[in-house]
Parts: structure tokens; C-alpha cells; sequence
């Protein structure tokens, strides 16, 4: 191992400020993880190459030693969330936890925003200072490119293609892909480069990431997340509802649900197995079959 601590910090800030966990849930998914961690060093696996046979090892010794059930159970799901959270950043390939009995509960499926309330939230972004100009930009392009968050904060500006209308986005590994910069995307990148945007923030000559934070250093995903409460707070939108992830959700579902492609929806998405995104394809049934008990007069006796 490279370190003596788990990359888990991200995934623990995810849980605290999108989940609302409480500490001591943190604290013993911190336990878990770090205690999981520990045993990979002693076997000598690194993460990227766990399998789940490797994982299935250790929930045998778990089980084997003094713990009780449901102790093995929290480990077991504390384990299963931080690796789906590292497969759904595109900060590894594969879930090891996915196929192990008792690790799944039942995969949640993506609860995207309505088109409505997004276009409302996107519809609120009028104002015209440098934040404003960022903040329209930013959520104009986790909306309409579906990028997760980590990809989204480390665009250059470099990466972007006006002529094409094309986006360079850099993902795990450094696997890159390129994704359409729709109109209005490009109209709200172009406001933020044009004088009185982007250029206002201090030592903005100095940095090559397309978004910055007020002191000019590029943002990071905490600052993307607080920018979207902020955000969301002003367009009256219910803050538990809405994070950087359910841009991405929001995006795929409302495609499909207009009749887009699955494998270009996979490949907007970046997802490396389609059977990620065929979840969007079951929020879309699920959508179909709500309005549709609502409205056709056939549909009840």
C-alpha cells in the first residue's frame, strides 16, 4: 500500500453533507474501511485489483471471528457504499462487493430532479457577477453533459472546443472522452469567459482550470457541492433532493426518457459496462408507469 490511510475521505464527506449521516455513523464506516484497508495491506492487494473472491475472503473472517451479525452486516454495507462511490466517480472499474451475497440490499435506483423543477433551478441563474456567470456554467454543464463532479472540476480551458462544440473530459485513469457542448451550455461557457466573468477572479491568468473558487484557485468538488445548497436554497428546491450526482442521474434520465440511445447515453456518461446505465433505463419504466396509472382511463378497473 501506498498509504497508511484509506482513500475514504471524499466518500465519508459525500455521506455527511449529501446523506446527512451522523457522526457516529461516520465514524464507524471510518472504522470499517480503515479496518478493511488494513487487512488488503496485510494480504498484499492493492485496490485497484480486489476481486471479489479477495472480498469474499474477508467477509469469511469476519464472520469467523467474535463479531456479531450485525456488525459484519454494517461492515459489509460501510464497504459495498465506498466502492460503488469510487465506481460511480470513475475512481475504479469494478465493484468487488456487487455479486457477494448479504453486500447488496437492493441497488437504489437514481433519483433524478424533473425536468421542471431543473429547468427551474437552471432558469434562476440570471444574475450577472463573476459567481453568477461560474455558477450557470457549472451546473449548465453537469447538467447537460451528465460529467461527474471529479471530472467536472479538473476541466481546462484547453479542453474546450467552440468550433466543434465538444468538451475534452478526463476520468479515471486518465481515460478521456469527448461529450457535446449544447447551446445553451456553450451561450453560458462563452458569458463566463467573456470580460466581466471568469478574468474577475483573482490570479485568473495564472490558472488553466475552467472554474474557479473567490480566491482564484480552482474549485474543488466540496466547492461545487456548496455552490448547488446555495443554488438550490434560492430556486426554493428541497436541498436533500439535489447534489452534483443527481445532475448526472438527471441528465441520463431525461435523455432516455426522450427516446435517446442507451449506448450513447453510456458513452455521454462514460460508464464502462452499460449494465450501469441500464439503471436509468429502469427509472425511466418507472416514470412511464406512474404517468400512465395517472392518466389512461384504461388503466385501473
Amino acid at each position: 500500500m501506498t498509504s497508511t490511510e484509506p482513500p475514504a475521505s471524499e466518500y465519508l464527506q459525500w455521506l455527511t453533507i449529501e446523506k446527512g449521516r451522523s457522526l457516529a455513523t461516520i465514524e464507524a464506516y471510518r472504522r470499517d474501511i480503515g479496518a478493511f484497508w488494513r487487512w488488503l495491506d496485510h494480504e498484499g492487494l492493492e485496490l485497484a485489483s480486489v476481486s471479489d473472491s479477495d472480498y469474499e475472503r474477508y467477509v469469511t473472517s469476519l464472520r469467523s471471528g467474535a463479531r456479531a451479525d450485525s456488525s459484519v452486516a454494517r461492515a459489509m454495507s460501510s464497504i459495498h457504499g465506498w466502492f460503488g462511490f469510487m465506481v460511480d466517480e470513475g475512481q475504479l472499474d469494478v465493484d468487488p462487493t456487487a455479486r457477494i451475497r448479504g453486500a447488496r440490499r437492493g441497488r437504489t435506483l437514481p433519483k433524478p430532479l424533473g425536468e421542471e423543477q431543473m429547468l427551474a433551478l437552471l432558469d434562476s441563474l440570471n444574475g450577472e457577477r463573476p459567481v453568477d456567470l461560474r455558477d450557470r456554467a457549472l451546473l449548465e454543464l453537469l447538467y447537460g453533459t451528465g460529467a461527474r463532479v471529479s471530472e467536472v472540476v479538473g476541466i481546462g480551458l484547453e479542453d474546450l472546443d467552440f468550433d466543434e462544440e465538444l468538451i475534452l473530459v478526463t476520468g479515471k485513469g486518465s481515460k478521456q472522452r469527448l461529450v457535446p457542448m449544447g447551446a445553451t451550455l456553450r451561450r453560458a461557457l462563452v458569458q463566463l469567459l467573456l470580460p466581466g466573468g471568469r478574468g474577475e477572479f483573482p490570479g485568473a491568468k495564472k490558472s488553466t482550470k475552467l472554474f474557479l473558487n473567490s480566491r482564484g484557485g480552482p474549485l474543488t468538488r466540496q466547492g461545487v457541492d456548496l455552490i448547488i445548497n446555495k443554488r438550490a436554497l434560492i430556486a426554493g428546491i428541497d436541498r436533500s433532493k439535489i447534489s452534483a450526482h443527481v445532475f448526472r442521474h438527471s441528465c441520463a434520465t431525461h435523455m432516455l426518457a426522450h427516446g435517446a440511445d442507451i449506448r450513447v447515453v453510456q458513452e455521454l456518461l462514460g460508464h464502462a459496462s452499460i449494465s450501469t446505465t441500464q439503471l436509468y433505463t429502469a427509472v425511466s419504466v418507472t416514470s412511464l408507469k406512474r404517468e400512465y396509472q395517472s392518466a389512461h382511463p384504461r388503466a385501473h378497473e
